[in-house]
C-alpha cells in the first residue's frame, strides 16, 4: 500500500503550511457567515433558501451543540445524517459578483442544523430520494471542517443539480493550515472505511452505476479505496461509472503505478489539472515529486484515461485549486460528464491537444 514519506525537515514543511494559508481561500471568503443584520441582506426565511446535504462521516462529536461544531476532526466511527444550510443572498453584491474576474461571494451560507440517521435508515432515505438515478459520492480534501465540507458540498450539489442522489463523505481532517501531515495520516486511516462505503453503494445501488467526485487530497483516499476494491474485484465488469478527479494532490509516479490496476473498475476516469494551482505546486515541493494535477510533461505515458487541462482558463480564486467551485466553465464540463455522461470528445468547450489530453477553452459561437 501507498504510504507517504514523512519529510520531518521543519523548514519545507513550515514554507508549505505557511504559504497555503495565504493562497487557499479561507472560511470567509467561500461562504461568508456574517450576522443577518448586514446591509442587503434577506432572511433566509423569506427567501425560503434552504438546503440539505446528506452526508457520511468518520468525524467524532464533540458534544457541541452548534451545528457547525458538532463533528470534529478526531477519528470514530461511520456517522450518517443530513445537513441543513441556510442561504441569504446579499443583494448588493450579485451584479458585482457576476462581472469580477474572481469569485465574490453574493451570498451567505450557514451550516443551521444536523439532523443524524442510522445508517440503514440514511441509505434508505437515499435509495428513495436518488429515484433510480446514479448517486455521487464527494469527498474533499486537505484543511476542510466538517461545517466547512457540507458548505463546499452544497456548492458543488447545487451547482450541478444532484438533488436527491448526491452524499458528502467528510473523512476526519482537522480542519487546520497547520495540521497536513495529521491530516494525512487521518486519510490514509480513512480508506478501509470508504471502499467498504463504495462496495455499499454498489450493492443498494447496482453494480457499475456509482459516481465518485474527489478533491485534492481526497483523492488519495480515493486512489487506496480503488487499489482495495481492485484486490478483491474478480468480474470482467465495472464496478463504478464516472471517477472524477478534481486538483489531485497525488504522486503522479504512483498514480501511474496504480492505473492498470484501478482503472478496470470504473467505466471513464477523468483527471482535471491545472499548471495555476499554487497549493499543488507547494506539494510537489514538499513532496518532493510532480502532483498528478499539475499540468506538464509529467502526465505523458497515463493512458486510458482522460485529462482535462485548466490552464487556459481564469483561475476566480486566489489559489487555483478550487475551480470545481467557482468557474463555471468547469461545473458546466462536469455536468456534462456526471450528469449526461459524456466523454470528452462530445463535451463543448473542449480542444483535443493529445490523443487523451483536452485543454478547457471557452469557445466562442459566430
Amino acid at each position: 500500500m501507498y504510504t507517504l514519506t514523512h519529510n520531518l525537515r521543519v523548514s519545507p514543511v513550515f514554507i508549505f503550511v505557511a504559504t497555503m494559508a495565504l493562497c487557499i481561500p479561507g472560511v470567509n471568503s467561500e461562504t461568508n457567515q456574517a450576522g443577518n443584520n448586514a446591509a442587503g441582506v434577506e432572511s433566509s426565511a423569506e427567501s425560503g433558501l434552504l438546503r440539505t446535504v446528506p452526508f457520511l462521516t468518520l468525524r467524532d462529536k464533540t458534544g457541541s451543540e452548534k451545528a457547525s461544531e458538532y463533528f470534529g476532526g478526531e477519528r470514530d466511527t461511520l456517522h450518517a445524517g443530513i445537513c441543513e444550510l441556510a442561504r441569504t443572498p446579499i443583494n448588493s453584491l450579485k451584479s458585482i459578483s457576476e462581472k469580477a474576474p474572481f469569485h465574490i461571494p453574493d451570498e451567505i451560507v450557514k451550516l443551521d442544523a444536523i439532523t443524524e440517521l442510522p445508517v440503514e435508515d440514511f441509505w434508505q432515505r437515499m435509495e428513495s430520494t436518488a429515484n433510480g438515478l446514479a448517486p455521487v459520492l464527494y469527498t474533499h480534501g486537505f484543511y476542510i471542517s466538517f461545517d466547512r465540507g457540507c458548505r463546499r458540498a452544497m456548492i458543488l450539489k447545487e451547482s450541478l443539480g444532484l438533488e436527491g442522489r448526491f452524499v458528502l463523505f467528510s473523512w476526519p481532517s482537522d480542519g487546520a493550515i497547520t495540521n497536513y501531515t495529521h491530516d494525512e495520516a487521518d486519510l490514509y486511516w480513512s480508506v478501509y472505511p470508504l471502499r467498504e462505503v463504495l462496495a455499499d453503494m454498489n450493492n443498494r445501488f447496482g453494480t457499475g452505476n456509482t459516481n465518485i467526485v474527489a478533491h485534492s487530497v481526497g483523492t488519495r483516499g480515493v486512489m487506496l479505496a480503488l487499489v482495495l476494491m481492485a484486490q478483491a474485484h474478480k468480474e470482467d465488469e465495472p464496478v463504478l461509472n464516472q471517477v472524477v478527479l478534481i486538483a489531485p494532490d497525488i504522486d503522479v509516479d504512483i498514480f501511474k503505478q496504480y492505473l492498470p490496476l484501478i482503472r478496470p473498475l470504473a467505466r471513464n476516469m477523468t483527471v482535471y489539472v491545472s499548471s495555476n494551482d499554487s497549493p499543488l505546486a507547494l506539494s510537489r515541493q514538499v513532496h518532493g515529486y510532480p502532483r498528478l494535477g499539475e499540468a506538464g510533461e509529467h502526465l505523458e505515458g497515463l493512458t486510458d484515461i482522460e485529462i482535462i487541462d485548466l490552464s487556459d482558463i481564469p483561475i476566480r480564486a486566489p489559489s487555483g485549486h478550487v475551480y470545481h467551485l467557482y468557474q463555471s466553465l468547469v461545473t458546466e464540463d462536469l455536468d456534462q460528464l456526471i450528469n449526461q455522461n459524456k466523454p470528452a470528445a462530445q463535451r463543448t468547450n473542449l480542444k483535443q491537444v493529445g490523443e487523451n489530453q483536452w485543454r478547457l477553452q471557452k469557445v466562442e459561437i459566430e
